[in-house]
């Protein structure tokens, strides 16, 4: 795979990796009083709903766009994690235990990119290289 094949897969990725937490949030917002019911029922204060809709669809963008990717993707692994373990530890129910291991693949996919970065198409790069042309004007 060539350098510039590299920039666009890294990119489309990141974009793939979040489309769930975009919908997932932007759903929420549609049906926020049986969420937060849904959520209370599973020992969450419906407190958090608001934070976490922000959380999702924020998360997403700033991963989209490429900016902090590293700490955002850490951020997203976490939650995935506790999400699977609050909501998806019934594994006596298959659906459950899928939807457990399927959280656990996104964080591992989010560990990832939180090591390789956003790639070249994305902010993180673009700030990093004015940051060094500053630093070699100065």
């Amino acid at each position: 795979m060539t350098s510039q094949q590299q920039t666009y897969a890294i990119a489309a990725a990141r974009t793939v990796m979040v489309v769930i937490f975009f919908l997932s949030g932007l759903s929420k917002i549609g049906s926020a009083e049986s969420m937060r019911g849904y959520m209370e029922s599973m020992g969450v204060p419906g407190t958090l709903l608001w934070s976490t809709i922000l959380f999702e669809i924020g998360a997403a963008l700033l991963i989209v766009a490429g900016y902090k990717t590293r700490v955002v993707a850490l951020f997203l692994a976490a939650f995935s994690i506790v999400t699977a373990m609050v909501f998806h530890s019934n594994f006596a129910d298959q659906i459950q235990m899928v939807m457990f291991l399927k959280n656990l693949s996104m964080a591992g996919g989010f560990f990832l990119l939180a090591c390789v970065g956003a790639g070249d198409f994305g902010l993180d790069a673009r700030f990093e290289k004015a940051e060094r042309s500053l630093r070699i004007a100065a």
